[in-house]
């Protein structure tokens, strides 16, 4: 094996969370009786903080209004949004066959740990995993390089070079520099390919089979 421990994002990484994030972005807007784009024109969304990118929505850094607007948006995703969510097509199988190759998985995502927990469980993903660490409500751990630090300290491990990190976003690649560990960036999920060339991750594979590939040490495309 390449790696002996795996740290996941979700959004992007795992899942497909577009229907989920998007609807409830939308209904955070519209509460607000701001104008709401359509889906399409806010998968940029997926993945950064979700406080910065309402800053972006509602051109504001007034607080309480950035507070209103991701309440509003919390208010549906626990009820709905949880479930409007994909496991992207083989996600399963390779978490299964690297775990029984004996490598841990821990889950390193900026989405509330208590929604990313609901979202594991409902998709029979929280049985391999050995740490599942997100933010906090409080906006504790939404950055990555603190998370991904956080997430080392749950689960030991004896070395880094054997350890890595996966996800669709500039915002892993960042975290997992910052803490010393590699980083593979999957072109699947919501990161162009220009961001990710961008910020030089060690490995990028364009879909869930070449990273299992990468991951086996086996030739990739």
């Amino acid at each position: 094996m390449r790696y002996e421990v795996l740290l996941w994002d979700l959004d992007g990484t795992l899942t497909d969370p577009k229907e989920g994030i998007t609807r409830s972005v939308q209904y955070a807007l519209n509460q607000l009786d701001y104008p709401s784009p359509e889906a399409d024109n806010l998968v940029w969304v997926i993945g950064p903080p979700l406080k910065e990118s309402f800053k972006t929505l509602l051109q504001t850094t007034d607080e309480a209004l950035l507070n209103q607007a991701v309440g509003f948006y919390r208010e549906r995703f626990q009820e709905k949004g949880l479930y409007e969510n994909i496991v992207y097509p083989g996600i399963s199988e390779l978490l299964l066959q690297l775990k029984e190759e004996g490598c841990k998985h821990l889950l390193a995502t900026s989405k509330p740990r208590v929604f990313a927990k609901k979202i594991l469980q409902h998709f029979s993903l929280d049985k391999y995993f050995d740490v599942i660490m997100g933010s906090e409500l409080n906006g504790q751990f939404v950055e990555k390089e603190a998370l991904i630090e956080e997430v080392l300290k749950k689960a030991p491990i004896s070395s880094r070079s054997r350890t890595v990190m996966i996800g669709d976003r500039k915002y892993d690649v960042h975290g997992a520099r910052a803490n010393h560990i590699d980083v593979i960036s999957v072109g699947y999920g919501y990161g162009t390919i220009e961001e990710l060339q961008a910020v030089h991750p060690d490995f990028i594979v364009p879909s869930v089979q070449e990273l299992g590939r990468l991951l086996f040490q086996q030739d990739i495309l």
